[in-house]
């Protein structure tokens, strides 16, 4: 068993805590490990929507194109690399 090495602190209100407390005692647990299991669930929900991009069929295809498809420089690019290339 790994043994906690950081602390959270939070401040609610009465009527809040209760309402947690209770549903961890349904639960049968202990109200630090229901309430860090909530908050680690609803950070991997926050994290899965804000970090994964969804395509639909025609963006994958256009993705998967753009992929294949040889690497083209701008003029800009081609600017950049020339300066570049004199330093």
């Amino acid at each position: 068993m790994t043994t906690a090495a950081a602390r959270l602190e939070i401040r609610l209100n009465a009527k809040d805590k209760a309402r947690i407390t209770r549903a961890a005692d349904l639960r049968g647990a202990p109200l630090s490990a229901f309430v860090r299991d909530a908050v680690l669930r609803e950070a991997e929900s926050v994290m899965a929507a804000e970090l994964t991009v969804t395509l639909s069929a025609e963006e994958s295809r256009r993705f998967l194109k753009a992929l294949d498809a040889p690497f083209q420089p701008n003029a800009k690019l081609k600017k950049a690399l020339a300066r570049a290339g004199q330093v």
